[in-house]
């Protein structure tokens, strides 16, 4: 575990919230990158990948509440580009 990757891991975290309250709030996929959504995602799981396969520790949890997070403000961005299409707004 390092400590470095411990607070890498807090500091990105912290910007989560702040996203997926963004999303519940303006109901808009305005400015949201899906692909990057789930470029994200897929950066997480490696992570967790080498946590398991490598380097077993608590540091998984911090990886798996932040795939958690990116994963909730990606539902939210299906969800409200389905409410866009069938109100026939553009994007």
């Amino acid at each position: 575990m390092s400590v470095f990757e411990v607070l890498m891991l807090v500091c990105i975290g912290f910007a989560w919230p702040t996203a997926i309250y963004k999303s519940i709030k303006s109901k808009s996929v305005e400015g949201k990158s899906i692909l990057f959504l789930y470029i994200i995602m897929a950066g997480y799981l490696f992570g967790m990948i080498h946590k398991i396969v490598y380097n077993l520790d608590f540091v998984i949890v911090l990886y798996a509440i932040n795939f958690l997070m990116v994963f909730t403000d990606m539902i939210l961005y299906h969800k409200h580009k389905k409410i866009y299409s069938e109100e026939g707004v553009s994007l």
